[in-house]
């Protein structure tokens, strides 16, 4: 009998000893396995056989079929001593390590004398003598010079023969008339091995078969062979064996070109598994195959516990999810706790195991603005205000699959169940807050060069604990097939129960699988095309009020519905109002420039609109085939007319026309007029418009109240005077982005204009990050061919050739739809030197350091009625305006007695601006008398340069 090669350092044993069977290879043959003296290398072993036996010789791979008796000589010492602790004498072993060894085996069990296993094997007909050195044996007769203790042998042989002759007597063994011989069956060559799976599940007790695990080939997968006497047909049947639910690491191939390395704790996971289930008689269920039906997929149910736990406990597996899915979904739950302990731990191959790393926080609460698919969801956290689409976070359901819906353009149909899963996930949670837990991030590519960083989570709202459950209970989603090693949702077992009921219960998806019971189609009707709008307009206006669902927003006041009363698509605006443009979509050509709160009434729309059920009466519809009329959102004591929302928030504003010729009903002009009065949303342009020049229709200057307001500089001419942004003025982004656009639109190359004193046109200008157009205002005309422009929303002036740096301003961007947002101001009552000497230098650079790049605290006292300059103070760092700064630093002084009349005629406070000259008059005192500044030589004349 060849000697197998095996990956333990072989060993040259003592005279004497104890070992553990490892296993059994004959009836005269085991493998010994001593004790561990190196952590990092397995115990050693070696092969040892009876002395003086010849047992039947067991199959080979080139013969199939045992000699008469061989399997049952070989079951009989296996059954004996496998696994257990026996003693062994050595008779006969080669000079070198690795040798076969002869001897004797001796097994001791509780409370008997221990049993000699050559004569044992010898009476119970299992082997028979090779050579008597004393005669009366079947074998040969040895020489007696060969023997070196005569006694002793003498009477081991006297044994021998009796039990030899008792066996024969008995007819035991392979003494019997027909001793049995086994025929292997292999799985793939002698029968499928899909059809032992399956007769293992239908006839096989509790779904379980009795199986010798004959060989491991790692710590999850094995070499089998049935003995079940309830399986006659598959009896003697060897199959390989994958663990269900767990894979260890593979082992290397040294004989491969080139040779390749074990992946770690392969090794360990092998002797893990071999010290507890080679060659042990265990019960196995089978659940399925692997794709190539080479290997059957079951579990080993071992006396002590379940394996696969134990190698995932340990760290030395992974759960496999293609496995995991051919299990009874009850049975899971242990291997994922397992698994968690030993990342936990970090034990095994889990040993530098850390959790997914987050871009973000772990738990997130909010409010769910849009659902993009039957996965997805667009959530704005609480505590945000949603003042950009970036604010919102975009989540999709952890370890689910939702069908996916089709393109727009039709080049690919929804999956079945695709709009109906959607549906549901936005019945159960648009608008509603909701609590999210971020298990992992994942990179999706949105296309060949971008991707999306995406958090994938368990999101729960109201009584639902995880809405991905309530989707995969329904049969309107699946869970994720994820590879090894990938995260997953914690409830992942969870969710693989509900796909399996409602599998059963051939819910959903899974009553559509076969492909004989589809999903209902729902082929909505699209009236978005005008001439078809016009065609039905008719019958959505007799059907009075209609239930709807908002799917799409275009802008604050123009919408894309749903009506399921008619299956069909809309285009529909509220009656009486316009709403401003908004930004055009990312990526789009040809959209038109955004108007001031645009973007703000079309967020509004998103927030409280979209997808949401609201109830429409159509009253009329536009040549474009837009469907007009009233829309109300919310129900019982929250319904509210949109229009008056639009109206009340400043938003939108009535068309003119209609209100010219009477249309608009009172309660909506009502509505606007207290908008206009509050200066709410676009009324606030209006009152920005008019402040510049305050002059009431009688041509008398018009008294204003002060105000205070957060502003940031922009430009500073001097110390004293200045341009400045309101920090919560809208337009700023607005103009900004669609200057962006004209500058991508036109490109940087100057077009010929109308270059009058007073035009407003574009002007480039490179402000470090390349060259663009901004908005600018010819004030003088240069020779030869030159021009000297103001930058209306920044302030700063600059003389350019008109020929390659002026280009004609685009209406829509003109100062009457988008006023300029820089405004020009000086600190009032204060006057400085010029920029020439060094006090009006050091003015202006006391302003830039106090007040540059910071958001400031100004009250804006009086307005010139003729040329829009505002007169305000500046609170500083120590709590005294900027204003009396300078002053106290000599920097400036005191305007004279009538200036101070003339701001306090324009007031409608007067005794605001006294107050303030008085506490200015009481800083200059102190700076004259300190001698700093401009008092430094003496007081001031009053021909002083101003």
């Amino acid at each position: 009998m060849a000697t197998p090669v095996t990956s333990n350092p072989p060993v040259i044993l003592p005279k004497e000893g104890t070992a553990r069977v490892k296993s059994v290879l004959s009836g005269d043959t085991l493998i010994l396995l001593g004790k561990a003296t190196n952590p990092q290398r397995p115990p050693p072993e070696v092969l040892f056989t009876f002395e003086g036996l010849s047992a039947p010789r067991m199959m080979s791979k080139t013969n199939p079929v045992d000699e008469p008796g061989a399997f049952p000589a070989r079951e009989w010492l296996r059954s004996l001593v496998v696994g257990k602790q026996v003693r062994f004498e050595t008779r006969k072993q080669g000079a070198s390590a690795g040798d076969r060894v002869y001897g004797w085996i001796f097994i001791d069990e509780s409370g008997k004398d221990s049993i000699h296993l050559c004569l044992e094997c010898v009476r119970q007909g299992h082997a028979t003598p090779k050579a008597l050195k004393f005669g009366d044996g079947d074998g040969d007769v040895a020489k007696k010079d060969d023997v070196a203790d005569l006694v002793e042998e003498e009477d081991y042989e006297r044994q021998l023969v009796k039990a030899y002759n008792e066996a024969k007597a008995a007819q035991r063994g392979i003494h019997a008339p027909v001793p049995p011989v086994r025929t292997v069956k292999n799985a793939g060559d002698d029968f499928a091995l899909l059809s032992l799976v399956q007769a293992c599940q239908k006839h096989a007790s509790q779904g379980r078969i009795t199986c010798v695990v004959e060989y491991v080939f790692d710590g999850s997968r094995f070499r089998c062979q049935v003995i079940d006497p309830e399986l006659k047909e598959f009896q003697y049947a060897h199959f390989n064996l994958m663990l269900a639910g767990a894979s260890c690491p593979r082992l290397g191939n040294p004989k491969a070109e080139p040779p390749t390395a074990p992946e770690p704790f392969a090794e360990e996971a092998r002797q893990f598994v071999t010290a507890r289930l080679l060659q042990r008689e265990l019960k196995i269920s089978l659940y399925g195959t692997d794709k190539s039906s080479s290997a059957a997929v079951g579990t080993i149910h071992h006396p002590a516990g379940n394996i696969a736990v134990e190698l995932l406990k340990n760290g030395l597996a992974r759960m496999t999810d293609w496995t995991v899915r051919m299990m009874p979904t009850a049975d899971v739950p242990p291997y994922r706790m397992a698994e968690n302990s030993s990342k936990r731990t970090l034990k095994g191959i889990w040993h530098s195991y850390s959790p997914p790393a987050l871009s973000s926080a772990s738990t997130l609460r909010g409010t769910v603005v849009e659902v993009v698919s039957g996965d997805t969801l667009l959530i704005l956290p609480d505590g945000k205000d949603y003042t950009s689409e970036e604010v919102l976070q975009k989540v999709s359901l952890a370890s689910i699959r939702a069908p996916r819906l089709g393109l727009a353009n039709g080049s690919r149909a929804d999956e079945p169940f695709a709009a109906e899963c959607k549906e549901r996930l936005r019945a159960l949670t648009i608008g509603k807050p909701v609590s999210i837990d971020i298990h992992y991030e994942r990179e999706i590519p949105l296309s060949l060069e971008n991707k999306e960083k995406r958090a994938f989570a368990t999101i729960s709202v109201g009584k639902h604990a995880d809405v991905s459950e309530v989707l995969i209970s329904e049969g309107l989603a699946t869970t994720q097939f994820h590879r090894d090693g990938e995260e997953t949702s914690p409830r992942y077992d969870e969710l693989r129960t509900a796909e399996a009921i409602a599998k059963d219960a051939k819910k959903g998806v899974h009553k559509a699988q076969d492909g004989k019971d589809k999903a209902p189609p729902r082929n909505p009707i699209d009236l978005t095309d005008p001439k078809k709008a016009k065609a039905y307009s008719g019958s959505l206006m007799r059907a009075g009020k209609t239930k709807a669902v908002v799917d799409f927003v275009f802008n604050g006041a123009l919408f894309k519905l749903y009506v399921p009363a008619e299956n069909c698509f809309i285009r529909f605006a509220p009656n009486y109002i316009r709403c401003p443009q908004p930004s055009p979509s990312p990526g789009s050509k040809q959209g038109k420039a955004a108007e001031p709160f645009g973007d703000e009434a079309k967020r509004h729309a998103r927030l409280q609109l979209l997808q949401r059920n609201v109830e429409i009466e159509c009253s009329g519809v536009t040549t474009s085939g837009i469907i007009t009329g009233s829309l109300f959102v919310g129900q019982g004591a929250t319904r509210r007319d949109y229009t008056i929302e639009l109206l009340g928030g400043g938003l939108s504003k009535l068309d003119q026309r209609k209100v010219e010729f009477g249309e608009v009903p009172k309660h909506l002009l009502d509505c606007e007029q207290k908008a206009r009065d509050g200066r709410i949303g676009l009324w606030s342009l209006e009152a920005e418009a008019t402040s510049a020049a305050p002059i009431a229709a009688n041509g008398k200057v018009e008294k204003i109240a002060e105000t205070t307001t957060t502003i940031r500089l922009s430009e500073i001419r001097s110390g004293n005077h200045f341009f400045y942004h309101v920090v919560s003025n809208e337009n700023i982004k607005a103009v900004e982005q669609n200057m962006q656009t004209f500058t991508q639109k036109n490109g940087t190359a100057g077009a010929p204009c109308d270059a009058k004193v007073g035009r407003y046109v574009a002007a480039l200008f490179d402000d470090g990050s390349g060259k663009s157009w901004y908005r600018a205002k010819i004030i003088e005309k240069k020779t030869p061919g030159k021009a000297t422009v103001l930058f209306i929303d920044h302030g700063n002036v600059a003389t350019v050739p008109i020929a390659t740096h002026l280009r004609p301003l685009d209406v829509t961007l003109g100062p009457d739809r988008f006023p300029a947002v820089a405004k020009e101001a000086t600190l009032a009552l204060t006057i400085v030197r010029s920029l020439d000497t060094d006090e009006g230098l050091d003015a202006a650079r006391f302003l830039q350091s106090t007040c540059w790049g910071r958001d400031l605290k100004a009250v804006v006292l009086s307005v010139d009625p003729e040329t829009g300059r505002q007169a305000l103070t500046i609170e500083g760092n120590d709590g005294e305006t900027v204003n009396a700064n300078l002053i106290e630093l000599g920097l400036a002084r005191v305007a004279k007695p009538p200036v101070v009349d003339a701001l306090a005629s324009r007031m409608a406070n007067p005794a605001t601006i006294t107050k303030l000259a008085s506490d200015l008059n009481v800083s200059q005192e102190t700076a004259r008398r300190a001698r700093v500044g401009m008092w430094r030589y003496g007081d001031v004349g009053d021909d002083d340069e101003e």
